[in-house]
């Protein structure tokens, strides 16, 4: 990470600080229009979806029906349900689009993603030992952890997370790593872990049972589509939030250079923790807007389709500061992950031997 002194960390403060308050300030019917529209095209899409399903055989119909309910249910989680429970909307007084009260169409609880994302993630984002959304527990991105023979296999832990990753962020919080290591008992999450069946159980009877049900002639068919839509959800979201944490340009910190950090410092974490990528207006609705991961990190409570409009205006800062602002296209942006995964999969002795798997960018 730069090295700044704490006047240039307090100029970094305030202009970053003066982004935030133009927008704050300029908050409203836009706003409250957009996100309503957003919530319309959701319903509509998971309708159509819904509807369309037991006429799925037919092949083209069964391929439009799990395409609209697996993009219904991106909307959903991406664009409404993570930027909502953020407080994006919080102003408008809508307890539907409200953040303490949003329970999202996922198996993670919206209690626990408040405690697990919105305050672990963002407040120690990219801390090795505090922020546990680094590798999920299941891949090794960094030095900082030792390299162990089964790293060697986390490629195929990258692709069960990837294919079963509502159920991964739903267990989140059970934090298994230190239940391995003694740290906790299993007992001491018997509240979380009620809580994540309850609503798991939820899920699971709405999407494999319900539906399938009531469309009985036609149930493996309706089946079939949700399981697929499912998965269409998981390997979006997935590799959305792996192109804004994990690229090889994103940086990890130690505890202690944190310590005691200013606001001006946590705003340098954020920009240099996290990486964008480019595309066109539905790359950004479908990510919702996590293509722009380093004004959603520094700036977690906007609205985030004004991501967009305020980049501009970041990159301008971090050019006065001589920072860098991560960004390149989507394939760009995944091959880095990629090449991240595979670089920690190898004890550092053939790591570093090897020029095309060097991580210079990240400490």
């Amino acid at each position: 990470m730069k090295w700044m002194t704490e006047a240039q960390l307090r100029e970094l403060e305030q202009d970053f600080n003066a982004i935030r308050d133009q927008v704050v300030a300029d908050l409203g019917e836009r706003d409250a229009t957009y996100i309503r529209r957003i919530v319309r095209l959701h319903r509509t899409l998971e309708v159509a979806g819904r509807m369309t399903m037991p006429f799925g055989f037919i092949p083209p119909v069964f391929v439009g029906a799990t395409l609209a309910l697996g993009l219904s249910k991106i909307i959903e989680n991406m664009e409404i349900g993570h930027n909502v429970m953020h407080g994006q909307y919080d102003w408008m007084n809508d307890s539907s689009l409200h953040s303490q009260s949003y329970e999202w169409d996922t198996v993670c609880t919206g209690e626990s993603w408040r405690r697990t994302h919105n305050y672990e993630h963002h407040t120690y984002t990219n801390i090795i030992g505090k922020d546990r959304d680094y590798g999920y527990a299941l891949l090794r991105l960094d030095d900082d952890e030792q390299w162990r023979p089964r790293h060697s296999l986390q490629f195929i832990n990258y692709i069960l997370l990837s294919v079963f990753f509502q159920w991964g962020v739903g267990l989140h919080e059970l934090e298994s790593e230190r239940i391995r290591r003694g740290e906790i008992r299993v007992k001491d999450k018997l509240p979380f872990l009620k809580d994540f069946f309850r609503k798991g159980g939820r899920q699971a009877f709405k999407d494999y049972v319900f539906f399938p049900l009531v469309t009985l002639p036609v149930a493996p068919i309706v089946l079939a589509g949700n399981i697929g839509a499912n998965l269409i959800r998981n390997l979006w979201s997935s590799t959305v939030i792996f192109c804004g944490h994990f690229t090889q340009q994103a940086e990890t910190f130690t505890e202690a250079e944190c310590e005691g950090e200013s606001r001006g410092h946590w705003y340098l974490r954020q920009l240099t923790g996290s990486s964008n990528f480019t595309g066109g207006k539905w790359l950004h609705l479908l990510s919702g807007h996590l293509s722009f991961q380093v004004e959603h990190h520094l700036f977690p409570d906007l609205p985030a389709h004004r991501y967009p409009e305020i980049s501009e205006q970041v990159q301008a800062v971090c050019q006065k500061h001589g920072l860098p602002y991560n960004t390149g296209s989507f394939a760009r942006q995944y091959g880095s992950v990629l090449k991240r995964i595979a670089a920690f999969s190898l004890p550092n002795r053939i790591r570093t031997r090897l020029p095309a798997l060097s991580m210079a960018h990240a400490t």
